[in-house]
């Protein structure tokens, strides 16, 4: 959109309001609305404007600070985009989400803080991510999270309040370990109608995410008998160690433009593999249709596939992917979860199993914890029936698309040798580059200009160019600007 001019002002005046001590002498020449809107965002995320307030009339703060009122609109506008604030009509413009925190979430399990240089200069431990966490930054450009300010508050409490008001006495007591006959129920619904998945809700088993998923997978096929599964490389870090700590090996099959190399996987051996087919991770690459031949010959020999579908709802610039699943149901582990459509702190996922395998995993699961807590099952089988999780989906992938595209106009400026791929879908990007320096050396001095990145090298067991794996969907388009730009500076100094 056009910006507007800046109005001169007479700073001998200095003029200033109430509201939030604001006074323009403090701003930069030529800058009053990115001034503003930086000050507003400040106070919107320390909480001095806490969401449900209502920011002064345009016309009420452009007369105080004496600049046109055309400085106050575009400064709301720009928190408008970044989806701060919306307008309400005669109620103003109300304060709709706060940026997310960056202090420190939660501390790792020691007694201080890790360094960052002891965080990239080996190789990534088993609490590399609670650590990872922990960092403080300006921004967190970390992989894997939706928009987490989208979630949707009042129609979560609504149908929690109505599920509350159904639920029996008995209902507040132990319940199936497999999950409530409400939520496997939408759950078979969500994938029959997003997925092509048909499956019987007796089939569905509830867990705490796709991370709970992998762990009690691999605990069943140790016991079976099953060893190793084979994983993409580059793949995702996380679901090797969830496979790791029950003691199943994760050789290495690599990844091209086409997906898993199948020819590789054969000659590797391994009697099961885990794949994220629909979106690889962290590449982006789709499971190519003859690749998908291939796979499902292996599997027609004897081949168990474990297919994570983590994130294939959120696509922008092509057709959907059916799942594995769709095709092989008693070839196919599937795990999905609702961590990248809603929240991961809400912790369920759900995993379709081959009926070898079921029994097995619903005792892991009731060895485990007795099944995932009623309550929050309820609300979201009660959001996926009413409609409301299909309409959020839709919301994100607007938003979501937003932020892609200021992502890569941020890389084509301040990264501009920088490859981007798996753009199409997902909920972040990866970048490599041809340049020979050591991409943990690169996120490191990122973190020192106050941005957190993942090194490629955390997700792959043999050697790959450098590169970087950058999320964009939780952060608004200033901050993905803002992050880009860092990282492009701390690459120069790299250099």
């Amino acid at each position: 959109m056009p910006r507007s001019k800046t109005a001169a002002v007479d700073r001998s005046k200095t003029p200033g309001a109430d509201f939030l001590q604001l006074h323009v002498d403090q701003a930069p020449a030529g800058g009053l609305s990115e001034w503003l809107a930086q000050r507003l965002r400040l106070a919107i995320a320390d909480g001095r404007l806490p969401v449900g307030s209502r920011l002064p009339a345009t016309r009420t703060l452009a007369a105080e600070l004496r600049v046109s009122r055309g400085v106050i609109t575009e400064a709301y506008q720009r928190l408008s985009e970044d989806g701060h604030v919306a307008g309400r009509g005669r109620s103003g413009t109300i304060v709709v989400a706060a940026p997310a925190r960056t202090a420190p979430a939660s501390p790792p399990a020691r007694d201080e803080t890790p360094s960052p240089d002891s965080l990239f200069e080996a190789a990534p431990g088993a609490d590399v991510f609670d650590s990872f966490r922990a960092m403080p930054a300006r921004i967190d450009l970390s992989p894997g999270t939706p928009d987490l300010a989208a979630f949707p508050r009042a129609a979560w409490l609504r149908a929690e309040h109505a599920a509350l008001g159904e639920l029996s006495s008995a209902g507040f007591g132990y319940g199936d370990p497999r999950g409530t006959t409400a939520l496997r129920s939408a759950v078979a619904t969500w994938l029959a109608r997003t997925r092509g998945i048909l499956v019987d809700p007796s089939e569905v088993l509830i867990v705490a995410g796709t991370a709970q998923a992998l762990t009690l997978v691999a605990q069943v096929l140790h016991s079976s008998g099953i060893r190793e599964v084979a994983v993409e490389d580059p793949g995702s870090l996380g679901a090797r160690q969830h496979l790791n700590s029950q003691r199943v090996g994760t050789p290495p099959i690599p990844v091209d433009a086409d997906g898993l190399r199948v020819e590789h996987l054969r000659t590797a051996g391994s009697p099961a593999v885990l794949l994220t087919p629909a979106h690889q991770f962290p590449t982006g690459v789709v499971l190519s249709g003859e690749r998908r031949r291939e796979l499902m010959r292996w599997a027609a020999d004897g081949g168990l596939i474990v297919e994570d579908d983590y994130d294939a709802e959120h696509r922008y610039d092509r057709p959907p992917v059916p799942a594995l699943r769709s095709m092989l149901a008693e070839e196919v582990i599937y795990a999905g979860s609702i961590s990248k459509l809603l929240a991961p702190a809400l912790r369920v996922g759900w995993v379709l199993a081959p009926e070898r395998y079921r029994d097995d995993l619903v005792d892991a699961k009731r060895y485990a914890d007795l099944g995932n807590a009623v309550l929050p099952q309820l609300t979201l089988a009660r959001l996926v029936e009413s409609g409301v999780l299909e309409r959020h989906l839709r919301q994100l992938r607007r938003r979501h698309r937003q932020r892609r595209d200021a992502m890569v106009d941020a890389i084509r400026a301040h990264l501009p040798g920088a490859e981007v791929h798996g753009a199409a879908a997902g909920l972040h990007l990866l970048i490599t580059f041809d340049a020979g320096f050591s991409d943990a050396d690169l996120a490191f001095a990122a973190l020192g200009h106050g941005v957190k990145v993942q090194p490629l090298s955390w997700h792959g067991q043999r050697p790959h160019r450098p590169g970087l794996v950058l999320g964009y969907a939780a952060r608004t388009t200033t901050e993905i600007g803002d992050g880009v730009a860092a990282v492009g500076e701390a690459l120069r100094r790299l250099l």
